[in-house]
């Protein structure tokens, strides 16, 4: 049975209660859903509301998605019962199906279907015709893939604990990232397993070997899993005016690895910015662990802050592509604002003799999404010269994967560090 959530009267009147089934109505209260962690607790308030029908009974419950996700339009309860076969054509559908039986059990189900997912298609594959084509293909299917396993949905208390059989402690896990709750909630199966994910890269940090120390990456905030992009700023050589004025502007610090490289580095002051409230958070508590918070200043800021430096770095998102959920932001830079906002407001703010580094992977290009062109037009239009570019191959274990879709492009890929000077 799933646990007695309480019940919303105003939504409830939207169901049709005559009829005993297990067929769920989606009350939208809010059209669309903004990441969580910038709205306020009114906004959140304001989530839309799964009822459905047990037992001749009404019953509703908020719903939650970090990743901005609608809830399903149709749901139907399921259990232990239900086979991996039906969960699947239920869910391509776009059935959602509330389990109320054994977690682990739930888990095992979404397995199956992912390998129902995965498994070769029935009808003849899409050939793209080119690089980019092959890219949206590939997010096309990635996006499905998405939506169908997000069909498996969970009940939660309002303390956060699962009422179902063999269900792990998640509280702290779910409380970092949805905060306080009053209220029970349902959320999907894979969106809770990334929440765990995230909770362990939380508790056990990421070891940097170009500062001897670890970074504790928080949920939605991109890891530096990564190490060639640090490791170029570790060993590119600072500007000679640092040592006139020893300050630096670290535009879109998310974790603050960054910030924290350069202020080891010897940096005496650091801006770093960031827009997304986690990101500021990530950013403060990983600075303090490596007692740096005086010497770096982490603020709220849509790029640069007030004033000027002698070095400002920014490690903006790589891709120029739309991103599916809020989540994805820290990868995909939808038409280059982030690349185009550093670039064309890079003069304003940088001091004579001054360098800004723009540290980006060439991988859009060799998907087709940006040419070398575009880039080199951007640094001109911006009034900016480029002094040198350093290259380092990446290290990831997709270069090697021929199995990636994108196999081609990434093994191509090359992550370099642009120095960039005013005209």
């Amino acid at each position: 049975m799933l646990p007695s959530f309480a019940i919303s009267n105003s939504n409830a009147k939207k169901a049709d209660s005559k009829t005993n089934t297990s067929l769920i109505a989606v009350d939208f209260t809010s059209p669309t859903i903004h990441n969580p962690a910038t709205m306020s607790e009114a906004q959140q308030d304001e989530s839309p509301c799964l009822i459905w029908h047990e037992n001749g009974e009404a019953k509703s419950a908020k719903w939650r998605s970090d990743s901005g996700i609608q809830p399903p339009r149709r749901v139907e309860i399921a259990d232990d019962r239900m086979k991996a076969d039906d969960a699947f054509r239920l869910a391509c559908e776009g059935t959602g199906l509330l389990w109320c039986g054994d977690f682990q059990n739930a888990r095992q189900l979404l397995q199956a279907i992912a390998r129902r997912i995965d498994a070769k298609p029935r009808k003849k594959k899409q050939v793209a015709a080119t690089s980019a084509e092959a890219f949206h293909l590939y997010r096309q299917a990635q996006s499905q893939r998405a939506r169908t396993l997000g069909m498996l949905l969970i009940p939660f208390n309002a303390d956060h604990t699962i009422p179902l059989r063999r269900a792990p402690d998640v509280q702290q896990a779910c409380k970092d990232v949805y905060g306080e709750t009053n209220e029970p909630y349902i959320a999907t199966l894979r969106s809770l397993q990334g929440i765990i994910g995230a909770y362990e890269w939380r508790k056990n940090g990421l070891e940097i070997p170009a500062l001897s120390a670890r970074i504790y990456p928080h949920y939605g905030v991109f890891a530096p899993i990564r190490s060639e992009y640090i490791e170029l700023v570790a060993n590119t050589s600072f500007p000679p005016t640092l040592s006139n004025i020893s300050l630096a502007f670290d535009i879109g610090t998310g974790t603050g690895v960054l910030a924290a490289l350069l202020a080891r580095r010897g940096i005496k002051r650091i801006v770093a910015t960031d827009q997304d409230q986690r990101a500021l958070n990530c950013a403060r508590e990983n600075l303090k662990r490596l007692k740096l918070d005086t010497q770096i200043e982490v603020v709220q800021a849509n790029l640069f802050p007030e004033g000027r430096a002698p070095l400002i770095v920014c490690n903006p998102p790589w891709v120029p592509a739309r991103p599916s959920s809020s989540l994805e932001h820290a990868v995909f830079d939808p038409d280059s604002r982030m690349l185009n906002g550093f670039l064309n407001g890079l003069a304003e703010h940088l001091e004579p003799e001054g360098e800004g580094w723009l540290i980006i992977s060439d991988l859009a290009e060799h998907l087709g999404l940006r040419t070398r062109t575009e880039l080199l037009n951007t640094i001109e239009a911006a009034g900016l010269v480029i002094l040198n570019k350093i290259d380092v191959k990446p290290r990831h274990p997709k270069v090697s994967d021929t199995s990636d879709p994108l196999h081609i492009a990434r093994s191509a890929e090359i992550t370099s560090l642009w120095r960039l000077a005013l005209k």
